[in-house]
């Protein structure tokens, strides 16, 4: 079973940056999609980028394309997700995701339920 731990997030004003990591352990191995999620209040969970394992095939939201960047560390088994240029609508919970069942696709970003793992998630709050 895989475990994941969030960390990075906090309080920027409009323009800033953020590193969001995700530490993942036990069983990593089986992963073939990692991705970053966010929700709002009241809204529902948004699919923010994908990276696939295997070869680093990564897909983004529209609305955050050019400005967030995911990556991993595959030695430390750390995901990361670089987020420049933040906006106020960039507020919101950020999850870290693992998908053993399903490759990255745009399907795949769009759909939290492929994803079986997931931590706990670290909040993001972006000020005009």
């Amino acid at each position: 079973q895989v475990q994941l731990v969030e960390s990075g997030g906090g309080s920027v004003q409009a323009g800033g940056s953020l590193r969001l990591s995700c530490a993942a352990s036990g069983y990593t191995s089986s992963t073939v999609c990692m991705g970053w999620f966010r929700q709002a209040p009241g809204k529902e969970r948004e699919g923010v980028a994908v990276l696939r394992t295997g070869n680093g095939y990564t897909l983004y939201t529209d609305s955050v394309k050019g400005r967030f960047t995911i990556s991993r560390d595959n030695a430390k088994n750390t995901l990361y997700l670089q987020m420049n240029s933040l906006k106020p609508e960039d507020t919101a919970m950020y999850y870290c995701a693992a998908s053993p069942r399903f490759y990255c696709s745009g399907e795949t970003l769009r759909s939290a339920s492929r994803f079986d793992v997931w931590g706990q998630g670290t909040q993001v709050t972006v000020s005009s």
